[in-house]
Parts: C-alpha cells; structure tokens; sequence
C-alpha cells in the first residue's frame, strides 16, 4: 500500500533554510549545517562533497529510500538545488508542483499544476511504493492541509538559525499526530508521525 511520507530537516527554531536562499545557496546563509546528517559530517558551499551518511543517519535514509517509489517536491526547492545539475537524484518519477506546468523541465522531472494533482500522479506512478513530499515547506504544509499526508518525518539539525523560511509558518489547520519512531546522531534527531485523522 502507498503510503505518502512528507520529510524535511529544521533547525531547533524551525527554521528549514537560512536567510537568503536560492540557486547557489540552496539552504540559505547557514543552511547547510541542516544537511550534516546527509553527508555524514560539515560541509559547505563551495566545497567538493564527499561525504555520505552513516549509524542512525544512514538507517533512516536507507529505510527511506528502500520505500521510495515516487517523489513530489516544489519550484523554489527545483530552482534553489538548480535542478540537480539536470539529472534526477532519486532515479524513481519526481513530480515538481509549480504554477507554471507548461514550461519544459528537465528530464526525469515532470511539472505539476497543484499539489494534489503532483501526489495523485505520484502515487500512480509509485507503483504500490511509498511517495515521498520532500518540500520546500510551501508545499508539505499545502499537503498536509489537503488530508495527502499519511506520515510526518522532521529531522531536527542541532543549530539555531535565527532566520530564514519556517515550516510551519502561516501553517493554522488542526491536526494530531502519533508518533511512530525516534533515531539520535551527533547531527540530528530523526521523528517520524503517524498522520491521525
């Protein structure tokens, strides 16, 4: 059975970039410390990333991953990770929600007019696989706002921000959320939900 699992990393004060985010600065001033975790240790703009995840990090991606049969995600995140360079990093169908569907994207990306239609394609396309809503946050809040979302998955980075693009800002629906499992590392800790409705 799909299950559509939203997932992002914040900072303590909930932020998920820093100031000033965009292309070539994809986490914003200070954001890249939220993806720590993904390397397996610091990094930087600029830098030539090597590093990959490991202990609790790498258990909870590869857990992740081996779910994985679709993903949906914003403009702005498409944008600001310009494009991944033109080459799909998941190597399963990514839908990208944007208000203008007709301009051509990249191959291996396909554009979307609306989240519900991204998730409905998404879940069609998983093959009975999991769908993942990686964000930005525009896009994991209207989700969660539609009733899309069955899992809720924050890892928190050990930094503070101080700026940026919240996640839940303006976010104002009701919801309950059970919570379904805890993983600890020296660069974040991973809690997943259970979406109650």
């Amino acid at each position: 059975m799909t299950v559509v699992a939203a997932s992002i990393t914040t900072s303590v004060d909930g932020y998920i970039v820093g100031p000033n985010d965009g292309p070539g600065k994809g986490l914003g001033e200070g954001g890249e410390r939220l993806h720590h975790w993904v390397f397996g240790g610091p990094w930087f703009y600029g830098d030539d990333v090597k590093g990959s995840a490991t202990g609790a990090d790498k258990e909870f991606l590869d857990e992740a991953f081996a779910r994985l049969g679709a993903v949906v995600g914003g403009r702005g995140t498409y944008e600001a990770a310009e494009h991944w360079g033109g080459s799909n990093p998941f190597g399963v169908p990514f839908f990208i929600v944007t208000h203008r569907p007709e301009e051509p994207a990249d191959e291996g990306f396909t554009f979307v007019d609306g989240v519900d239609a991204a998730v409905a394609r998404a879940r069609q396309a998983a093959e009975g696989k999991d769908v993942s809503v990686m964000g930005g946050a525009d896009v994991i809040r209207q989700s969660l706002a539609a009733d899309l979302v069955d899992e809720l998955s924050i890892s928190i980075a050990p930094v503070i921000l101080g700026g940026g693009k919240q996640l839940f800002e303006g976010f104002r629906k009701d919801m309950t959320l059970e919570h379904i499992g805890v993983r600890q590392s020296p660069f974040a800790t991973h809690i997943s939900y259970r979406v109650v409705r």
